[in-house]
């Protein structure tokens, strides 16, 4: 089986995929893209190399895919493939960083991907507000997440709305956690496990 979390930066993914990991047992999957060899050439010039950093994360993204889904283990992962290509690149593209020639040549590319694995069993969306974002941003303090615009964030969020409620295809529980506290809130947690239990184990589990 193959739980996703989804969600913007400091909507609490790296969190909630720990607890549900420890809670039922499943294997925690965390993306690792560090050795990203276009990275120093992007930042440098973003334009130029956007399509060669881009591709490297789809196809890391898609080994990683096809490792989850060929262990036989449940693994619970912190971001997928579809956030990659649906949020950020697409992000990417709106800012003028991708040609609409390279787009289209990349989403060629993932829409053959996706046509060799499936999509998740489950996908947990953390929907968060800016401010909530921001205020998880600044109380983890990484140094290079603190010049992140508001403007960037906001970007981020439109698009993870489009994604979800109009590209995605597989089953969706959305959270709102503006208002909740999972990581200090036992009953808050018991609520989200419920609503997991309901889709994956009840006796009549939501389409």
């Amino acid at each position: 089986m193959h739980i996703a979390v989804a969600g913007n930066m400091g909507s609490g993914k790296t969190t909630l995929t720990t607890l549900l990991a420890e809670h039922y047992g499943w294997t925690p999957f965390f993306e690792q893209v560090d050795d990203n060899p276009y990275l120093d050439d992007y930042y440098r010039d973003i334009p130029r190399w956007s399509f060669a950093m881009e591709v490297f994360f789809l196809r890391h993204r898609f080994k990683d895919l096809m490792r989850i889904q060929d262990d036989g283990v449940t693994y619970i992962q912190d971001r997928s493939i579809y956030e990659g290509v649906y949020v950020f690149t697409a992000n990417n593209w709106r800012m003028g960083n991708l040609s609409d020639r390279d787009y289209q040549t990349y989403m060629e590319l993932f829409d053959l991907m996706m046509s060799l694995v499936k999509t998740p069993d489950l996908m947990i969306y953390l929907r968060a507000s800016v401010p909530h974002l921001v205020a998880n941003i600044q109380k983890r303090g990484r140094e290079y997440e603190q010049a992140i615009q508001l403007e960037y964030l906001e970007n981020l969020n439109a698009l993870y709305e489009e994604f979800i409620y109009k590209q995605y295809k597989g089953r969706v529980l959305t959270i709102d956690v503006d208002n909740i506290d999972y990581l200090h809130n036992k009953e808050d947690l018991a609520t989200i496990l419920d609503k997991i239990d309901g889709l994956l184990y009840g006796l009549f589990p939501e389409s």
